[in-house]
């Protein structure tokens, strides 16, 4: 653990990586690719001064003012702080200000789910991490450091997550100049989930180096090895390998130790003798085959590659059986090949939030009350207090329905158009979305526990579909319109448990699990660059 807490130590916010950003919207351009300088000036997301706040009954507390004063030194706390991240970096922050010309600067293209793009002028040494925070702020999403920068090579099928310390430059450097390349930003649930739940990412029949305690791997130090210079847990198991200049793939047991990648030439055998190099990860990175049995024949679709960095033609093309394994072995290469800064990347930005207010004093000190009995009480409860403040958040939309069905007859039809009204705005609705598409968003935007949408259904068009995360498969859920007294209500369990729109249903299967295998936690989030 020595090796971590040094690390906590040196982590220090990155220095001025340039002075200018000018951004194009994507369109026609001039004879260079790029398109015309329409320049659109970057600031900082507006406020709503009108904007409401939670309806859950509050009530001051007993916190002392001097208490207050010194935990939140801020004379004007933020009222919308999701809106503005805290963790923004001297690079973004300058982009915000009036510059002045800088002579290293490239303008560089980023594109979306669905292709389109927005052209930025940056400099040369921007790392990833600062290109996502320069779209989230310009885009005003909530950056909850799962935002993400892709590199994906269209003439190989392959891509990969550009760690957050990565030079974009460097990246871009790599690329052939008659290759069909980009960098695409989205949503990634899983880049740092393997610190959070390791085992769920590293199966205990595929690691060799565990402390068993009744039967449970010890979670903390299967990473701790990983971060450890002079330890590594032994990665092992069965993979398919494409052969050199064949159409064939074979199967062969592979073993991932911090020298490299090796296979056995006679059965599972690790001695020595039997290892064969395939590859080590100082210049190579390891790549998604998007695609696999399509494009290289493979035998499942959980293809992925090792490529080097040199020769962008030199791939060493694997596939595994199902996905949990293939994500294990990406994890673990990328483990190998980062170490250390990984974790210093996964930390950093949640120690800027502990050291930066993220609520108001007043928001601090409320407290939930129940005025329901004679004499009233604070509810001490987390679960309850949440139970409250959701039930009463829930009344408060069904008076809001009942106002928009109100004016005319209160008919089924009418009903319907409003609560159709109220879930289209939402961002985790993505309307006419085949089964395939949702398939692939889910898995693109990681493939963790409760990572969900919601979409029109393609073979009944009165009903909808919830496409959910688990155990690293997408899952699809009939939601069920049913008519009680007159008023249209979603189901998802055959009318057992009943919401009057489709926001109602997501927001109790977040809190709850009721039949579904797990809550709703990660919804899939799409935007126009």
């Amino acid at each position: 653990m020595s090796d971590m807490n040094n690390a906590l130590d040196e982590i220090h916010t990155s220095g001025s990586l340039g002075d200018k950003v000018e951004i194009f919207q994507s369109g026609k351009g001039n004879a260079s690719g790029f398109p015309s300088p329409a320049l659109i000036p970057l600031r900082a997301p507006l406020l709503t001064p009108n904007a409401q706040r939670s309806r859950t009954t509050l009530c001051k507390g007993n916190r002392s003012n001097k208490e207050e004063e010194e935990s939140f030194p801020s004379p004007v706390p933020n009222p919308f702080p999701e809106l503005v991240p805290s963790t923004i970096s001297p690079f973004v922050s300058e982009c915000l200000l009036p510059w002045t010309k800088s002579s290293a600067t490239q303008v560089i293209k980023v594109y979306n789910e669905d292709n389109t793009s927005r052209a930025v002028e940056v400099p040369s040494d921007i790392t990833a991490r600062d290109i996502c925070q320069l779209f989230v702020l310009k885009n005003q999403c909530i950056d909850d450091h799962s935002w993400t920068l892709f590199e994906h090579l269209s003439h190989l099928g392959i891509e990969r997550t550009i760690e957050d310390h990565e030079s974009v430059m460097e990246v871009l450097s790599a690329w052939g100049m008659d290759t069909d390349s980009r960098l695409y930003f989205r949503k990634n649930y899983a880049k740092y989930e393997f610190f959070r739940k390791p085992l769920d990412f590293f199966p205990a029949h595929m690691v060799s180096i565990s402390s068993e305690t009744n039967g449970m791997v010890d979670q903390s130090q299967i990473i701790q090895t990983f971060l450890n210079s002079s330890t590594c847990p032994e990665i092992h198991g069965h993979l398919h390998a494409k052969e050199q200049s064949r159409k064939s793939w074979k199967k062969f047991y592979f073993v991932l130790r911090r020298s490299g990648l090796y296979f056995s030439n006679k059965g599972t055998s690790k001695e020595p003798r039997h290892l064969q190099f395939v590859a080590d990860f100082s210049d190579n990175d390891v790549y998604s085959v998007l695609s696999a049995k399509k494009l290289h024949g493979a035998p499942t679709e959980f293809g992925f590659c090792v490529k080097s960095t040199k020769c962008s033609s030199a791939l060493k093309l694997l596939c595994a059986d199902d996905e949990p394994t293939r994500t294990c072995w990406i994890t673990a290469m990328r483990l190998l090949k980062y170490g250390m800064q990984l974790y210093q990347n996964f930390i950093q930005p949640h120690q800027k939030q502990k050291t930066s207010p993220m609520r108001s004093i007043s928001e601090n000190s409320l407290v939930a009350m129940d005025f329901s009995g004679q004499r009233s009480r604070v509810i001490e409860n987390p679960s309850e207090a949440l139970s409250v403040a959701v039930e009463e958040g829930l009344s408060w939309r069904r008076k809001s329905c009942h106002r928009l069905s109100s004016h005319g007859s209160p008919s089924t039809s009418q009903s319907s158009v409003s609560n159709i009204a109220l879930h289209l705005a939402q961002p985790w609705f993505h309307s006419k979305l085949s089964r395939d598409e949702a398939q692939r968003l889910v898995t693109q935007q990681g493939l963790i526990d409760g990572v969900f949408l919601l979409r029109d259904s393609q073979s009944n068009p009165k009903t909808f579909v919830l496409s959910l995360c688990h155990m690293q498969k997408v899952k699809h859920f009939q939601i069920l319109p049913v008519e009680n007294e007159g008023e249209l209500h979603y189901s998802l369990d055959d009318g057992h448990t009943q919401f009057t729109d489709l926001i109602q249903l997501v927001e109790f299967y977040q809190l709850n699990r009721g039949v579904l295998p797990c809550k709703l936690k990660h919804h899939c989030a799409r935007i126009t660059l």
